[in-house]
């Protein structure tokens, strides 16, 4: 132990008489620690901001859309039939634990005195609000009586009030969607835009409205469901998908012409993706911890081509040559600690301040600070061995003679 403690004085000693090169040799180290942290770390917000937006669009929920049909003679694909008002009431009333919410959008111009803007339109029923997460800002949401009337009424999304109305009320008003006048009653919370698409940014009326006065159909674009009880969005799909086909009078050898996806197979989707992408930049910023290990093992060789003469006078003096590898080895190794030490405080600095630049959740992974740390620190012993080998495999007398 007192050779050890020896060695690590020795090596000190070293390090602080060429300051400069021992900075300059473990900044390869620095950068490459720094670079993986960062990745990582990056990776991690990504991750978590991702499912933090998907998890905003509603809790277990569920999106049944028609698919591309079945092929024709011909091999073109035809396209399915879609969804009507029928089938949503189907699935509320034979699948059991749900609540849904049939819908049908599209975008279109919207008028407010002299003021318009391009928005999404939504034709829903009153389920909506509460399938989707929403919650109101101000006023009210439209009422199963105008629902059921078709009436002009609709509630609007942040992003169209700032656009419209400014910070004016705009409770009462009347826009003009499309070729349609009607009155405002609400106003929804804000939500966190989802993947690059601004939730904020739509108009919703009732189904029967937008169906009789925007889209000129009764088909149903999307049907909305979420399952009421934890855990149980796995069977709902199943019911769906049986419920549809016999609907849709599917054979058993022809396949769905239409899709169920649940959000929580779309997070694990993402959630893969993005894992895979935060191992790849790591993997990619690791070379540069193998790129810091040359550098050490180039500048420890050039240091026993300095020091050959002082280790000939050790050797003629009685060391032995475990001692003189001993030394060289806690040299490296040291100075990829403190390149590891430093990498580690700079990628989470560069970690924190990125992320909170681009508004993303920022965690701490301690797994990874710890494994780039113990890398840093086994890239010196592995890359310093060489040059340690090479010092205490030196014959005294030659390197005595050393100039």
């Amino acid at each position: 132990m007192m050779m050890f403690w020896s060695a690590v004085a020795m090596a000190l000693r070293e390090i602080r008489r060429n300051a400069m090169r021992s900075f300059l040799t473990a900044l390869g180290i620095v950068i490459g620690v720094a670079a993986v942290i960062t990745m990582v770390h990056l990776g991690d917000a990504a991750t978590r901001g991702v499912t933090s937006q998907i998890a905003s669009l509603g809790q277990n929920l569920l999106f049944v859309t028609p698919g591309a049909g079945q092929r024709g003679p011909g091999g073109m694909r035809t396209a399915a039939t879609p969804f009507a008002r029928e089938d949503a009431d189907a699935i509320a009333s034979q699948v059991g634990g749900v609540l849904v919410a049939p819908a049908s959008s599209t975008r279109d111009v919207i008028v407010a005195g002299g003021t318009n803007w391009t928005s999404t339109i939504t034709g829903t029923s009153i389920e909506f609000f509460e399938v989707r997460d929403w919650t109101l800002a101000d006023g009210r949401l439209f009422e199963p009586g105008e629902e059921r009337s078709a009436a002009p009424v609709c509630v609007i999304g942040q992003t169209v009030l700032r656009e419209l109305f400014g910070t004016s009320s705009p409770l009462d008003q009347k826009i003009r969607v499309g070729k349609v006048s009607c009155r405002v009653v609400g106003v929804l919370a804000s939500k966190q835009a989802t993947m690059g698409a601004d939730q904020d940014d739509l108009v919703v009326m009732p189904l029967a409205t937008f169906q009789r006065r925007v889209s000129g159909n009764d088909d149903i674009g999307v049907i909305n469901v979420s399952a009421l009880t934890s855990g149980s969005a796995g069977r709902v799909q199943r019911e769906i998908e049986l419920l549809m086909r016999e609907r849709r009078r599917l054979r058993p050898t022809v396949p769905n012409d239409f899709e169920v996806r649940s959000m929580e197979e779309i997070s694990k989707a993402v959630q893969g993706s993005t894992e895979i992408l935060t191992a790849l930049l790591g993997a990619i910023a690791g070379v540069s911890l193998l790129v810091g290990g040359i550098g050490i093992m180039n500048i420890m060789l050039v240091s026993v081509t300095e020091r050959t003469r002082e280790i000939g006078i050790r050797l003629a003096i009685g060391a032995r040559g475990f001692e003189v590898l001993t030394q060289f080895l806690v040299e490296a190794a040291l100075l990829s600690i403190f390149g590891g030490f430093f990498g580690v405080a700079l990628g989470l600095g560069g970690s924190w301040l990125v992320t909170r630049e681009l508004a993303m959740p920022f965690a701490l992974v301690p797994s990874i600070i710890g494994i780039a740390f113990v890398f840093s620190a086994v890239v010196g012993i592995v890359f310093g061995w060489w040059p340690a080998r090479k010092a205490a495999r030196l014959n005294p007398i030659e390197a005595l003679r050393h100039e």
